[in-house]
């Protein structure tokens, strides 16, 4: 080879040296190569995985930048975004609610001093004119009784916020007779719907028998018929059919009331959601009875729905004939 002839024709001594160990500097150079090569895709998948721990630290900030990576990381890039998109949601969706129950109670806090104002009021009436007219003194213990039941709905409101917070649904299934249950609730309600000139007629097969948790069934229909009955016209009729249809069992329950407005009632089932007239009187609750409700419906794999036109308000349960 030339560069042989070369270094045997050179009289310098490390020209002579170095061609007599020019093997052993290919093999150094082969291993600085392979250990260069080595180094390369040893540094590549680590920087890869440095990327990521960079992007996951980003996932739960509270902002709308969005993760970028490197283009064979692309879908993994997508998977994030989407991951930060929903914990994004889920912390709005949090907020919201948390915001729907300070406002809640603030307005029930600021409630619960209007009845025990006038409670206290016609007390101290009471207390400081012992010869009041039997007449007069009939019409203020009347009042402040009235007062009172007003003040004791607005503290189990607060219980129920809390018990709600506190309380995760856990249901039992069994056998249940469906049709015993609305007649059984019919009849509590009696006092209530009379109250006000309403009524309730039910339309179902007697035999027709429903597979769940008849404590917490029994709440979902309570707390839907509760609704019915402070947002119907006076003198009016609550129908309650159930039926089977295919393998489902439908219950509806329909009043007549004032139509729902399509906005509200597309959130009638979110927690702490009440509707506005519902602010303007006696007969708000804490807007936990439908979303509770939802939830024990979804529990039983089964579907809840509102529809309301024309003075006419509608809710249907939907469950599995058996699960």
């Amino acid at each position: 080879m030339i560069t042989d002839y070369g270094f045997n024709q050179s009289s310098n001594p490390f020209f002579r040296w170095f061609h007599l160990r020019i093997d052993l500097v290919y093999f150094l150079y082969l291993i600085i190569g392979f250990c260069c090569i080595f180094y390369y895709y040893w540094k590549k998948p680590w920087g890869y995985l440095q990327e990521i721990i960079n992007a996951t630290q980003t996932v739960y900030q509270q902002n709308d930048s969005t993760i970028e990576l490197s283009e064979p990381l692309k879908n993994i890039e997508k998977q994030m975004n989407q991951i930060k998109m929903s914990v994004l949601l889920s912390q709005q969706a949090v907020k919201e609610t948390e915001n729907k129950k300070n406002e809640l109670v603030m307005y029930l806090a600021h409630d619960i001093r209007t009845p025990l104002t006038s409670i206290i009021g016609y007390l101290s009436l009471l207390d400081e004119s012992p010869d009041i007219p039997v007449e007069q003194k009939a019409k203020y213990v009347g009042i402040a009784l009235k007062k009172a039941q007003r003040l004791e709905k607005l503290i189990n409101e607060f219980f129920e916020i809390t018990r709600y917070n506190a309380q995760q649904i856990k249901i039992t299934k069994e056998n249940v007779d469906l049709y015993y249950m609305l007649v059984q609730l019919i009849d509590e309600f009696y006092p209530i719907l009379s109250a006000k000139g309403n009524y309730a007629t039910l339309h179902a097969d007697e035999n027709l028998t429903v597979y769940a948790d008849s404590e917490k069934l029994a709440r979902v229909f309570n707390n839907i018929l509760k609704n019915a009955v402070v947002y119907s016209y006076p003198n009016t009729e609550i129908i309650i059919s159930a039926k089977v249809n295919k393998n489902k069992i439908v219950i509806t329950f329909e009043n007549h009331g004032q139509t729902i407005p399509s906005d509200q009632l597309s959130a009638i089932f979110e927690k702490f959601n009440r509707l506005d007239e519902a602010r303007k009187s006696d007969t708000g609750g804490a807007g936990l009875g439908l979303s509770i409700a939802e939830e024990i419906v979804h529990l039983h794999g089964g579907e809840i729905s509102a529809h309301s036109e024309n003075d006419t308000v509608t809710f249907t349960v939907s469950l599995p004939t058996m699960t």
